[in-house]
């Protein structure tokens, strides 16, 4: 309860505030009665002053003294009954509480002090209660947050939605971690810091210069960080250190919204902590867990038989997911072999890089370390860009395989990502796809084989598959021209027109687009050269080698 709460009781409504209205914010935290010279080594820090004013000072300069005293110990305001001994607070020393911001009250003497006394402290008692409950509620709600595997932006969220107040969570150095906005007016400084996702430098070195970082990086507990409006942070906030033992791993912000900061603003802050603190030491195990077993995991899933269940089971016990569709990409660190301890730690360094990446952008980190490569799986529609794009060591290439469905899917892009590390050529990031018709060319057996049933594979699942394939490559090999094709497979056009149709949509491909009518007319000539003979075209289309 602050001094403003506190004259809205019907005991103090008679009261007069005739100075220190600054101070109204003042927590007042019991009422003490005093009427001997010279109270000041009698009172605490947060209460109310009660007074006859039967032995207050005469001179000007004593009581601006006695008022700079109180202030100095912290009183929360000073209430002195009217007109009995005293007519009203001396012009002296309302200026003195003005100046303090020392909340002055006068009231009728006819007020007796018990019963303000008896009003006030049920209050206050009845609010620590509040503030208990609410604090429990909080610590419950926010480890059950914790407990269901939530993440920060998800304790920032229920944090924020149970104070009604804006939360951050950031890392030592200002990083953005997570936050929560309550709705209100953000001063310059919380936009700023959401727009970067970083505290704005002007911020840090202005509390760099006033003390208060190092103030943060001691503190165990919550801190009241008050307005610094030349920066533009103008809403106080509170800060709690989040710690893991003697580590300062990151900050819990509180911003003081419509209401003001109270105690149950700075309980919370240090509950939030807390449960932050646990959750990021559970993720930091769980993460070197996932280094132990992740590695070992994922390369027994690159690299296991048909059947090798066991292999299965340690990948989803990491997050694979074997009903989804993957492809697998390989980072190229370019180091020969056997590594040095320095080519080790480059490669160690890509690895955790390319983990964090992953992590970042939602997907969850798969990756296993390997000689002087790093194979990683990508979920389909994952970019490959998105991933490496921001690697330090800009002398990493990367070779990207096709997205398949379930453990022998990964198997399968892995094995076509292994089969580029010889054509990534000056490209930072080679896809199967895109190096598949330059393969070809090159005489590259496999690729030809790969490139035949890229284009026609999908046709095999179709019912006349064979007729539609047969249909495609006919009118590639004739030059496209209709007319002729239809004579040569014996036809009538409508007929030929339903089946390319059927054959465009199996294989979502456009026949107007000149890059599919090059890859469908060099399909021909592969296929005459795997055949030996242009009759037998669609046999390896068809056949059990597809």
């Amino acid at each position: 309860m602050n001094v403003r709460q506190a004259l809205a009781l019907d005991s103090l409504r008679a009261a007069t505030l005739v100075a220190g209205a600054q101070g109204l914010e003042r927590d007042v935290r019991w009422a003490h009665v005093i009427d001997m010279p010279d109270p000041a080594p009698w009172v605490r820090p947060g209460q109310l002053l009660l007074t006859t004013g039967f032995a207050w000072p005469k001179d000007d300069r004593d009581e601006r003294a006695q008022i700079a005293s109180l202030a100095d110990a912290g009183l929360a305001g000073m209430a002195l009954a009217v007109p009995r001994y005293l007519q009203h607070f001396s012009s002296a020393a309302r200026h003195e509480a003005d100046r303090l911001a020392l909340p002055l009250l006068e009231i009728p003497f006819e007020i007796p002090f018990a019963e303000i006394t008896e009003e006030l402290h049920r209050a206050i008692l009845a609010e620590q209660y509040q503030v208990i409950e609410r604090a429990e509620e909080i610590h419950r709600e926010l480890t059950l947050a914790a407990a269901r595997g939530s993440n920060l932006r998800e304790l920032a969220r229920t944090l924020g939605a149970l104070i009604w107040r804006s939360v951050t969570f950031e890392d030592p150095n200002g990083k953005l971690l997570a936050y929560y906005a309550s709705g209100g007016d953000d001063d310059a400084v919380r936009r700023e810091t959401l727009a970067q996702a970083r505290s704005p430098l002007s911020m840090m070195e202005a509390m760099e210069a006033r003390g208060l970082m190092s103030q943060i990086r001691a503190s165990t507990g919550p801190l009241r960080i008050e307005a610094i409006p030349e920066i533009g942070l103008s809403s106080p906030r509170v800060v709690c250190p989040i710690r893991i033992g003697s580590e300062l791993v990151g900050l819990v912000w509180i911003i003081e919204g419509e209401s003001s900061l109270s105690e149950l603003d700075n309980r919370a802050a240090e509950q939030a902590a807390l449960v932050a603190a646990v959750h990021i030491a559970h993720q930091r195990e769980l993460a070197n867990m996932e280094a132990r077993l992740g590695y070992a995991s994922f390369l027994s899933l690159l690299e296991g038989g048909e059947d090798d269940a066991q292999a299965v089971e340690r990948a989803r016990l990491v997050g694979f997911d074997p009903h989804g569709k993957h492809r697998v990409g390989v980072a190229l660190i370019p180091e020969p072999l056997p590594l040095s301890r320095e080519a080790f730690l480059r490669r160690e360094l890509v690895a955790e890089q390319l983990r964090g990446r992953l992590a970042a952008t939602g997907m969850t980190p798969q990756l296993t370390a390997q000689l002087n490569r790093v194979a990683f799986l990508l979920p389909e529609g994952g970019e490959p860009q998105d991933v490496i794009g921001d690697l330090s060591d800009s002398g990493v290439a990367v070779v990207v395989g096709r997205a398949y469905a379930g453990t022998q899917g990964v198997r399968r892009s892995y094995r076509e990502a292994l089969s580029l590390l010889n054509y990534q050529g000056d490209a930072r990031v080679r896809t199967f796809e895109e190096a598949l018709v330059p393969r070809v060319l090159m005489g590259d057996q496999a690729a030809r084989s790969a490139f035949v049933e890229d284009l026609f594979g999908p046709l095999k699942t179709q019912r006349g598959g064979t007729a539609l394939t047969k249909a495609l490559i006919t009118l590639a090999a004739s030059g496209f021209n209709f007319k002729e094709t239809a004579q040569t497979l014996d036809i009538h056009p409508n007929t030929l027109r339903y089946r390319l149709a059927r054959a465009v949509e199996a294989t979502h491909i456009d026949l107007e687009n000149p890059e599919t009518r090059f890859r469908l007319q060099l399909a021909v000539r592969v296929l005459e050269f795997l055949d030996g003979e242009g009759n037998a075209r669609t046999a390896h289309v068809t056949g059990s080698e597809l």
